[in-house]
């Protein structure tokens, strides 16, 4: 039976792999930092807290691993900008001594998560291809693309079975409002607690929004049947604006007598100002699409909020 280790497998993204990979049958461990995991598990799939930049906690439980994936990140673009040494203390040294030992205990398939939405920053032409120039505007993007330089690295020089995908925006249900990133989720919870939603510029930036449910999959295609030494975008080749999502989601709430107050700020000079992917690698490749249409991901998304957020506070 395969195993496989997902490193920050009870994040938004991760606990949707981590159900993926259980459902084929996988022997599947999480790895967090937190003492208990932040969302449920599936049964059988075990769960490990640590630091995964401690050597000796990472190599005990990796000693018998054949995949890993790694979703770990302790900023958002935002908060990076904040403090951009933070972002590179608190990720750089723990993901190269990941590579350090995953390469030295005989991984089958390593897949390293990046960040499409970050890390071509401007592109002078659309869809963003995998070979387009990298020039980051964010800490958060620049030391998602040094990790990638030190995967392909460790896969060079102490053959890393490393492969990197690329997604774009993703949103679903179990997102965490007002954490820096994940607009779907932060206007769906605005609306329901009455606060104001905020967008940097009338339209403000233009973004590829995937389903978590596509994310995941994308990500698994990758384990599954990428080449190994590649990096593959997970996009949907779509744009819309900030106002196009804030409007599809105002829509649901007005149908329950919610409105949507909307505070336009200037632009920030780290974002991006346009986004969107082209996964034509990933598809030729693996054979995967997305398939959750966004009006109707948008639909069950807003549902979920509208059931489940704590009016009193944040989403659990």
């Amino acid at each position: 039976m395969t195993s496989c280790c997902v490193i920050g497998g009870s994040g938004f993204i991760g606990s949707y792999v981590v159900a993926m990979l259980h459902a084929t049958g996988r022997t599947v461990t999480v790895v967090g930092r937190k003492p208990v995991p932040s969302r449920p598990l599936p049964d059988g799939v075990l769960y490990h807290a640590g630091d995964y930049g401690d050597c000796y906690f990472l190599r005990g439980i990796l000693q018998n691993t054949d995949e890993v994936i790694s979703l770990a990140h302790t900023t958002v673009p935002k908060t990076s900008f904040d403090d951009p040494s933070s972002d590179i203390l608190g990720n750089l040294p723990a993901a190269v001594n990941l590579f350090e030992t995953a390469s030295s205990l005989g991984i089958r398939k390593f897949i390293f998560v990046s960040s499409g939405g970050t890390i071509y920053g401007n592109a002078a032409n659309l869809p963003i291809a995998e070979s387009f120039l990298l020039n980051p505007i964010s800490p958060y993007g620049i030391t998602k693309l040094a990790i990638e330089k030190y995967a392909f690295m460790f896969h060079i020089t102490h053959g890393l079975p490393f492969v990197c995908v690329r997604p774009a925006n993703a949103y679903g249900p179990g997102q965490r409002p007002f954490v820096g990133q994940g607009l779907v989720a932060t206007v769906a919870a605005s609306i329901l607690n009455g606060q104001e939603i905020l967008s940097y510029g009338y339209e403000g930036t233009i973004r590829d929004y995937v389903h978590v449910r596509d994310v995941a999959s994308g990500i698994v295609a990758a384990l599954e049947r990428g080449v190994i030494g590649e990096c593959y975008n997970i996009g949907s080749g779509i744009g819309r604006s900030n106002k196009d999502v804030i409007d599809a989601i105002a829509s649901h709430g007005r149908e329950e007598g919610y409105e949507a107050v909307v505070r336009v700020l200037p632009k920030r000079r780290f974002d991006v100002t346009t986004n969107i992917l082209d996964s034509g690698k990933l598809m030729a490749v693996t054979g995967w699409r997305p398939f959750v249409d966004f009006d109707e991901g948008i639909c069950e998304t807003w549902r979920w909020y509208a059931d489940n957020l704590n009016r009193d506070a944040s989403c659990g």
